[in-house]
């Protein structure tokens, strides 16, 4: 008789779907099978159907396979480092301190603006790298280093081309709207005006952002400033996500919900009108335990809140040089259980399902016949184990739409 035939099959692998509903304990042993870089059958191994072939045929011998990690919140394109200021803030300088004296963000544009396209992708690549051998096979990076066109232009082209040389889907946000430059100094108003009439537009015509994002703080955008933003990115079509509430509550969460954003990120100040607003809107609220513990913040988002009115929250590392230098997403895991009251089972679904909700992007980040093949076999036999540790990857394989990044490993 002959059987379908595969171009993946994976036998005896403990199967974490992430399929809404699913156990969260340990999970049954079953297969999975890939053709055309798409799932297309999933369930015990004595079911599968008879006479089935692969090309290739891997015994998984009880290990976890999950959907890949995705990292929906990063910064990694850029230049430079910001240890000195890590320094600062260990001797009592607060953030706005360090902004207000030239550092923070406008430290890490200078250093960008400065570096040539083929230096800030050989500065960029390791970064990217260390999030691959950690399990991730989707992430999105963030323009917002360059504050001027071209700049804004080279990150994201650079983002672009890191997603060609390697084995990952990676999605950009323009984020233009980071900061005010040095040479628009107190003249917010005046920045965004140049914005919205030269550099999204140049974004968008070179079809380099796959959304547009802000920073909503007294020392960036205004609620009034990010909506003019958003106004625009509609215009051109292009969903927008937020950096909301993380050092104040502006009432960013609500702003992001009225205008249905893919995430609102950071929401470390967010209001119980906030959390109600995203409630009653598609938007994914995006947690960021990296830069909570890099600053020593002592307010945490409120995770029973937004767990009580359905809110679905994604863990992202939020990879960036000056406030969360982390490009490991299983220790933004581990950090939102044990910083913010996560359980496992949620900052894994925060780091797949509800991560490519947070992109739109529908068509990963469960284990279900019809999407796309992205897995990650770990050496371990339970989803917790994901979060519970420190340290080393637990990673043995990477595969991206169906294809080995290389021979599982113990």
């Amino acid at each position: 008789m002959t059987g379908p035939a595969w171009d993946l099959l994976i036998r005896d692998a403990r199967l974490a779907t992430l399929v809404p509903g699913a156990a969260t304990g340990v999970p049954a042993r079953g297969a999975l099978a890939v053709r055309d870089g798409l799932i297309a059958w999933i369930g015990p191994d004595a079911a599968l159907p008879a006479g089935a072939t692969a090309a290739l045929e891997l015994d998984a011998e009880g290990r976890l396979l999950t959907p890949g990690l995705i990292d929906c919140h990063t910064h990694l394109v850029h230049a430079g480092h910001r240890a000195a200021e890590f320094e600062q803030r260990v001797e009592g300088a607060s953030y706005e301190e360090i902004a207000l004296r030239g550092g923070g963000i406008r430290a890490t544009v200078a250093a960008t603006r400065a570096a040539d396209q083929a230096a800030l992708l050989r500065a960029s690549r390791p970064r990217l790298e260390a999030l691959l051998r950690d399990g991730v096979t989707t992430v999105e990076v963030k323009s917002g280093y360059g504050l001027d066109r071209d700049t804004e232009l080279k990150q994201l082209r650079v983002a672009r081309r890191l997603g060609e040389l390697l084995p990952v889907t990676v999605r950009t946000s323009f984020l233009g709207a980071h900061a005010v430059p040095a040479e628009f100094e107190g003249r917010a108003d005046a920045y965004l005006d140049f914005v919205l009439a030269e550099v999204l537009p140049a974004v968008a015509a070179a079809g380099l952002a796959d959304a547009v994002d802000a920073y909503c703080e007294p020392i960036a955008f205004s609620p009034a400033q990010v909506e003019r933003l958003f106004q625009a990115a509609a215009r051109l079509s292009l969903p927008v996500k937020l950096h909301a509430e993380q050092r104040s509550d502006q009432g960013g969460a609500a702003l992001a919900a009225r205008h249905r954003a893919l995430s609102a990120d950071h929401l470390e100040h967010l209001s119980p009108s906030g959390v109600a607003a995203l409630a009653a809107s598609p938007t994914v609220a995006v947690l960021l335990p990296g830069a909570y513990l890099h600053l020593r913040e002592m307010r945490p988002p409120p995770v029973a809140a937004l767990r009580a009115a359905g809110v679905p929250m994604a863990v992202a590392t939020d990879c960036n040089p000056g406030t969360s230098p982390l490009a490991s997403l299983t220790t933004a895991m581990n950090l939102a259980c044990t910083l913010f009251g996560l359980t496992p089972a949620e900052a894994l679904a925060g780091a797949t399902r509800v991560a490519a909700r947070a992109l739109g992007l529908p068509d990963r980040g469960q284990l279900m016949v019809g999407l796309r093949a992205d897995l990650a076999l770990w050496n371990a036999d339970h989803p917790a184990e994901l979060s519970a540790r420190l340290g080393p990857s637990s990673l043995a394989t990477r595969f991206v739409a169906g294809r080995p990044d290389h021979a599982p490993t113990r």
